[in-house]
C-alpha cells in the first residue's frame, strides 16, 4: 500500500533512472579527490637547504645524522636524520616530523675533498652515534628527455593549433571534420528529405521561361520512365546565365525545394584553395558522393570563379591549380566515366569569359538566360516582397512596377526594404506610395544630403542645366520620358533627373540620337544662360562619349564607316593589343562620332532656343520648388509627343475608378 501511495505521489512521478547515464566530469571529480587526498596525507617534502658548518657543528656532534650521500656529479651532498631526532628540527618543516629523507642537503665546492671531510668528523664521534657515507652520480633521464621532448611537442602543439584554426577556416568541421587531412573532401552542402530546402517555384516570381526548362528536369528526375521510354536522355548540365540579383540562385534553391532528390549545393570558390591539387581532390569527391546519390542534382553557384577561359587568363600556366581543378571538371562532367541520374546546375553573370570546353554540348547542354524582369514580371515580384509589409489601402502595384524599369529582383526586395524604413522613419503606420518613390530615388541617385553649401549662383546654374535636360528630353519624340527632375543634391551629383525608359528590345538611330540629344541639354542650358560652360556636365559627356563610338564602331549606324562592327562579343582575339582596324579607319570612327555629338549638341541648343520662354519658366520654378514632375512640364509645355509616364491626376483616377469597379463587383456577388 505504501508503495502505491509513493507511486501516486507527484514528487515519484518522474522517477531518476539507475544507474545514472556516464560523464567524464566523474573521472575528474575522483582524480581531484586523490590528488587532495594525497597531498593531505604526504609529510614529506623537498630538503631544506643547510651549510657544511651547520651540518658539521649542530647536527653530527649530536649525533642526529643517519647518513650522508655526496652526489659527486652534482657537488651536493644529502642529509639523513635519526627517526628519534626528528622533533628536535620540526619547527623548520612547520611544526611536522618529515617521514621521509633526505631532509637537508647542502652544496659543497669543487676542491671540497668529502671522504677527507666525512672522514674526520666520524673518528671524532662515538661509536654508537657515527653515520655512514655514500658516494653516487645521478643522471636525471626525466629531464634530459624533456629537454629533447619539449621542442617536439611544441613544434607539435604549435603545428595542431595552426591547422586547426586553418580547418575552420575551410569550413573542415561541417563534414565530419577531419582536420587538415580533410581537406581535399568537398565542401558541397547536401539537402535532401532531412534536411531540405523550403524553396519552392511558388516563391520565384517571374521568370516564368527560365521556370519551364528547370521544371522539366525536375520532371525527369520524378519520372524518368516518361523520358526514357521514347529513348530520350536527360540534359547533362544545365547553365543559367543572367545579370546579378536576377534570381538564379533561387531558382536552383527553388530545384532543391521541388525535386524529391539529393541536391549538392557548392560555390566555384570553394574549389580552389592554398594547396595544390585540393581543388581536383575536391571535385573527386564532390561526384564521388553525387554518384554515391543518384539520381541527384549538383548546383555550383558562380562557375566562373573555377571554369575561367585558360586562353584568356595571363596567370594560367601549364601547372596552374585552377586549371588542374578545371581539367577535373570538364573530365568528370563528360569523361571515360559514366554520371548516370547526376544534373549539374551552374549559375554565372559572366558566361562570356567560361572556358569553350566547358561550355560545349555533352558538359551543359543547355544555357537558361535569365534576363532582368519586364513589367508584368516586375509586378509578380513586387507581389512576393510586398506579403509582409503593412501597405496602405488602394496601392497600386503596377504604377510602382512602372518606376522601377531595369530593376533585378535583388533591386525590387532592396526597393521594399527601404520603404519600409523610410515608413517607420516618420513614424508612420502603413507604408504609402510616397515613401516607395522615395526609396526608389534613393537607391538611384543616393542619399538627400540638403546640407550641402550652394551659393546661389552655382544653384541658378545647377536649375538651368537640369531644367535644360528636362526640356529637351520633353520636346524631342524619341528621348525617354521624364519623371522628375530635383536639384537637391543626392550622393555625389548636385543634381538629378529621373526617367522611364521605354522597354524596347531594339534602339534605332532616331531614338539614339534624341537620347544623346537630351543628355546634351544640360551643357546646351548652360552655355546660353550663361555663355560659358562648367565641370557639372561630366557623367552627361562620358555618356554620350561612349554611346557615339558605339554607334560608329560596334553597331554600324555611320554612312561613312559602313555597316561594320569592331565588337568582339566572343573575346577569341586573345591578347591581342593591337585594333582590329587600320589609322584611316582610325581616324574616320574618331570623325564620326565626334559629327554625332556635334549633331546632337546642336539639336538641343535649338531645342531650347525654340522653347525659351517655357525653358527659362521651367528653371525659375525649379528654383522656387526644388522638384518638379511630369504634369508640371505638361503644364507648361503641353503634351508630350512620345510615350509619357502617367501623372499623379491619372493615376489618382485611375485608382478611384478601380475602387469603383471593386465595389461594383462586391455588389453584383452579394445579389446573386
Amino acid at each position: 500500500m505504501e508503495q502505491q501511495k509513493n507511486n501516486k505521489n507527484p514528487k515519484n512521478q518522474f522517477p531518476k533512472a539507475w544507474p545514472p547515464k556516464f560523464n567524464i566530469i566523474w573521472i575528474y571529480i575522483v582524480l581531484l579527490g586523490a590528488i587532495a587526498y594525497m597531498w593531505s596525507s604526504y609529510d614529506g617534502g623537498e630538503p631544506l637547504k643547510t651549510e657544511w658548518i651547520t651540518v658539521k657543528e649542530e647536527m653530527a656532534a649530536n649525533g642526529d645524522i643517519e647518513k650522508m650521500v655526496y652526489v659527486s656529479n652534482q657537488n651536493r651532498t644529502e642529509v639523513f636524520i635519526r627517526k628519534d631526532s626528528l622533533h628536535k628540527y620540526s619547527e623548520k618543516f612547520g611544526g611536522k616530523e618529515p617521514k621521509f629523507g633526505p631532509q637537508f642537503y647542502f652544496i659543497v665546492s669543487s676542491n671540497f675533498n668529502p671522504e677527507e671531510q666525512f672522514e674526520i668528523i666520524r673518528n671524532e664521534l662515538p661509536a654508537q652515534n657515527r653515520f655512514s657515507v655514500e658516494t653516487e652520480e645521478r643522471t636525471n633521464y626525466l629531464g634530459r628527455a624533456l629537454e629533447w621532448l619539449f621542442p617536439l611537442l611544441l613544434i607539435a602543439a604549435l603545428w595542431i593549433f595552426m591547422f586547426r584554426r586553418m580547418n575552420k577556416n575551410m569550413g573542415g568541421g561541417g563534414q565530419g571534420g577531419g582536420g587538415i587531412f580533410s581537406v581535399g573532401k568537398s565542401q558541397a552542402k547536401l539537402f535532401d528529405k532531412d534536411n531540405n530546402t523550403k524553396v519552392t517555384f511558388k516563391d520565384v516570381a517571374g521568370l516564368e521561361e527560365a521556370k519551364v526548362e528547370v521544371m522539366e528536369i525536375v520532371d525527369f528526375l520524378k519520372n524518368p520512365k516518361k523520358y526514357t521510354a521514347l529513348g530520350g536522355k536527360i540534359p547533362k548540365g544545365a547553365l543559367l546565365v543572367g545579370p546579378p540579383g536576377t534570381g538564379k540562385t533561387l531558382l536552383a534553391k527553388a530545384v532543391a525545394g521541388e525535386a524529391n532528390v539529393p541536391f549538392f549545393s557548392i560555390s566555384g570558390s570553394d574549389f580552389v584553395e592554398m594547396f595544390v591539387g585540393v581543388g581536383a581532390s575536391r571535385v573527386r569527391d564532390l561526384f564521388r558522393q553525387a554518384k554515391e546519390k543518384a539520381p541527384c542534382i549538383v548546383f555550383i553557384d558562380e562557375i566562373d570563379a573555377v571554369g575561367r577561359a585558360r586562353s584568356k587568363n595571363a596567370g594560367f600556366s601549364s601547372n596552374d591549380e585552377r586549371e588542374n581543378t578545371l581539367n577535373q571538371l570538364l573530365t568528370e562532367m563528360d569523361g571515360f566515366g559514366s554520371n548516370s541520374g547526376v544534373i549539374i546546375l551552374a549559375a554565372t553573370n559572366r558566361a562570356d569569359i567560361l572556358d569553350k570546353a566547358l561550355m560545349r554540348a555533352g558538359r551543359f547542354d543547355r544555357q537558361i538566360h535569365v534576363d532582368l524582369p519586364e513589367l508584368k514580371e516586375r509586378i509578380d515580384i513586387f507581389k512576393v516582397h510586398l506579403r509582409p509589409l503593412k501597405l496602405a489601402e488602394g496601392f497600386d502595384i503596377e504604377f510602382l512596377s512602372k518606376q522601377t524599369p531595369g530593376f533585378s529582383g535583388a533591386d525590387i526586395a532592396n526597393v521594399c526594404n527601404e520603404a519600409a524604413l523610410i515608413a517607420a522613419r516618420n513614424n508612420k503606420e502603413f507604408i504609402d506610395r510616397q515613401d516607395f518613390l522615395d526609396a526608389v530615388d534613393r537607391i538611384i541617385g543616393g542619399l538627400e544630403k540638403r546640407s550641402k553649401i550652394i551659393s546661389p549662383q552655382e544653384k541658378r546654374t545647377i536649375a538651368y542645366h537640369e531644367a535644360g535636360h528636362a526640356t529637351v528630353s520633353w520636346i524631342l519624340p524619341h528621348a525617354n520620358p521624364l519623371l522628375k527632375v530635383t536639384i537637391i543634391p543626392r550622393g555625389r551629383a548636385l543634381g538629378a533627373a529621373w526617367y522611364l525608359p521605354e522597354e524596347r528590345q531594339i534602339t534605332t538611330t532616331e531614338q539614339m540620337m534624341d537620347e544623346m540629344a537630351a543628355t546634351l541639354g544640360g551643357r546646351a542650358a548652360e552655355e546660353i544662360i550663361n555663355n560659358k560652360i562648367s565641370t557639372g556636365a561630366l557623367s552627361d559627356l562620358e555618356k554620350i562619349t561612349k554611346q557615339a563610338y558605339a554607334m560608329v564602331s560596334y553597331l554600324g549606324m555611320s554612312d561613312a564607316v559602313g555597316n561594320i562592327s569592331f565588337y568582339d562579343s566572343t573575346e577569341s582575339s586573345g591578347f591581342n593589343i593591337g585594333k582590329p582596324y587600320s589609322e584611316k579607319t582610325a581616324e574616320l570612327i574618331d570623325a564620326e562620332a565626334k559629327r554625332f555629338v556635334d549633331q546632337s549638341y546642336e539639336t538641343a541648343k535649338r531645342i531650347l532656343r525654340e522653347n525659351m520662354e517655357g525653358f527659362t519658366r521651367l528653371a525659375e520654378q525649379l528654383l522656387e520648388k526644388e522638384v518638379i514632375f511630369a504634369e508640371d512640364l505638361e503644364k507648361i509645355f503641353g503634351k508630350r509627343l512620345g510615350s509619357q509616364p502617367p501623372t499623379v491626376t491619372e493615376q489618382i483616377e485611375k485608382e478611384i475608378e478601380h475602387e469603383i469597379e471593386q465595389s461594383q463587383t462586391t455588389e453584383s456577388s452579394q445579389n446573386e
